[in-house]
C-alpha cells in the first residue's frame, strides 16, 4: 500500500510502498524517515552563540560543496562522474536549505563556480577532501551543540557525509 513518508531532518515528503533506504532529498538513512502522519519536523529552534556560529559555518560548507559538485557535474570528463556530482550537488544544496531554515533566512543561493577540474579523478580527490573536512566539522559541532534538534541534524548529516566519502573512495579504486 502506498503511503506518505516524511524525513525528520529535511522535512520533505516521499510517496512509496515503504520508506526509502535514504531520504531522496537530503540523503539521511532510513532511521530518520517515518510515516508523514507521525512526523513532527521543527526548524523553529533557539540557537545559542555556539550553535548559531556552527549553523552559519555549516551553511557555508554546504553552499561551497554544492557549488563544487555542480561545477564538477558539468566539467568532469567522465559521464558517470557527471551523474555522481550532480546527485551530490543536489544533496548538499538540500543540506544548505535545512541550515537556511534553522537560521531563519529567506533565501540561499548556490552561485555558479568554475573551481573544479575537468579531470574526474581530480574532482573525486577534491570531493574526498571536502567530505573529510565536513565530517570532522559536523562531529565537532554535534558534540558542542546544546540544542537537541541542531545536534540531531549535525549527527544525521555526518552520516550522509560519511556515505559521500565512501562514494568518492569507491570511485577512486
Amino acid at each position: 500500500m502506498v503511503k506518505l513518508w516524511r524525513c525528520l531532518i529535511c522535512g520533505d515528503p516521499y510517496i512509496g510502498n515503504s520508506p526509502p533506504n535514504n531520504c531522496p532529498f537530503c540523503g539521511v538513512p532510513i532511521e530518520y524517515i517515518i510515516e508523514a502522519k507521525d512526523a513532527e519536523v521543527n526548524f523553529n529552534v533557539i540557537l545559542n552563540t555556539t550553535d548559531q556560529k556552527n549553523a552559519k559555518r555549516a551553511l557555508e560548507v554546504e553552499v561551497s560543496n554544492a557549488q563544487f559538485y555542480f561545477c564538477a557535474a558539468v566539467k568532469t570528463d567522465d559521464n558517470e562522474g557527471k551523474q555522481l556530482f550532480k546527485a551530490l550537488g543536489k544533496v548538499e544544496e538540500e543540506h544548505a536549505n535545512v541550515w537556511k531554515k534553522i537560521l531563519k533566512l529567506t533565501k540561499v543561493e548556490i552561485p555558479n563556480a568554475n573551481e573544479c577540474s575537468t579531470s574526474n579523478i581530480n574532482n573525486l580527490k577534491e570531493s574526498h577532501t571536502r567530505e573529510t573536512r565536513a565530517i570532522k566539522f559536523y562531529k565537532k559541532a554535534a558534540e558542542e551543540s546544546a540544542n537537541k534538534r541542531v545536534k540531531e541534524i549535525f549527527e544525521a548529516f555526518t552520516k550522509v557525509e560519511i556515505d559521500h566519502l565512501q562514494l568518492s573512495e569507491d570511485s577512486l579504486k
